[in-house]
């Protein structure tokens, strides 16, 4: 069983659309070997993993797009209630909109209306933020658990190693080699040189995600890590844009990380190894070993 990636847009589009086509452009694609790939495993502690950041993102988004609201509400707040808002930070503000008293019998008043639109927003923060916290106390030792290698290093935290993690899968033999990874996570550099200029592109293809993981490490690294704000600063001189300089720094992340993904499985494999040899070395049962000359 090979699994396919859809057909090229332009070739579909040029052809007709029906099973059988389908079934003839698949064949022919896995028998020469195009658009072929690994499916990922479910059922592991990856797909864990990644079922609770689904759950854990979709609160984030929910509890930011709840915040705008309240904002956008304090803006066409009556004078009274905007001047008792104004100058909060958003923690002294959900507390405050939380426990704004207003009587529901009197909501047709437009004053009233926006006290309860806002303390029910309020309450609405801060229970995606309790949600969020409990999700994070589940998936902190999970991450640890599968891959601590990578929680440790520089500009890697939960967030970061779990989405890395997700992006690659349980096993990571569909991974051929870093510049693979690279290329998954949209840090590849797309070569765009034309006569005597030399330069290479932003990558828009991969998982964005992971992508976007891979910037944050860099952002870290960038402020706290002396060895990236000297190649930044070597860079710099050289001529290179700061947006090119990251670029490159995230080519460089994923190699690391990259290793730091797959010591598991290397680690493993030694180990089977060491288990067939130490079987190999062994004597069979039912034959004495030979004595030593």
């Amino acid at each position: 069983m090979i699994e396919v990636d859809p057909p090229n847009h332009k070739t579909r589009r040029f052809q007709d659309k029906s099973d059988p086509i389908d079934a003839v452009q698949a064949a022919r694609a896995a028998l020469a070997g195009e658009r072929t790939g690994t499916p990922k495993q479910r059922n592991g502690q990856v797909e864990a993993l990644r079922n609770l950041r689904v759950a854990r993102r979709s609160a984030v988004n929910q509890r930011g797009e709840t915040q705008r609201q309240m904002k956008a509400r304090i803006v066409t707040a009556p004078d009274e209630l905007r001047g008792q808002l104004r100058g909060l930070n958003i923690a002294k503000l959900i507390a405050t909109c939380a426990n704004l008293q207003a009587g529901r019998a009197d909501a047709a008043i437009p004053a009233v209306a926006v006290a309860v639109a806002l303390c029910s927003l309020a309450r609405r923060h801060q229970h995606l933020s309790t949600e969020i916290a409990n999700l994070d106390e589940l998936l902190e030792p999970l991450v640890a658990g599968i891959n601590p290698a990578l929680l440790a290093a520089n500009g890697v935290g939960p967030d970061v190693a779990g989405q890395l993690l997700v992006s690659s899968g349980e096993k990571h033999d569909r991974l051929t080699s870093e510049a693979a990874f690279a290329m998954l996570c949209g840090a590849a550099p797309i070569p765009a040189s034309s006569g005597k200029t030399t330069r290479h592109r932003l990558n828009r293809s991969g998982d964005r995600q992971a992508n976007a993981a891979l910037y944050r490490v860099v952002l870290v690294r960038l402020r706290w890590d002396p060895h990236a704000r000297d190649y930044m600063q070597r860079r710099t001189k050289e001529g290179m844009s700061e947006k090119e300089t990251i670029r490159c720094l995230k080519r460089y992340v994923a190699r690391e990380l990259y290793q730091l993904i797959t010591a598991n499985d290397l680690n493993s494999r030694l180990d089977i190894y060491r288990s067939i040899f130490a079987g190999a070395l062994a004597p069979r049962a039912g034959r004495q070993a030979r004595p030593a000359v």
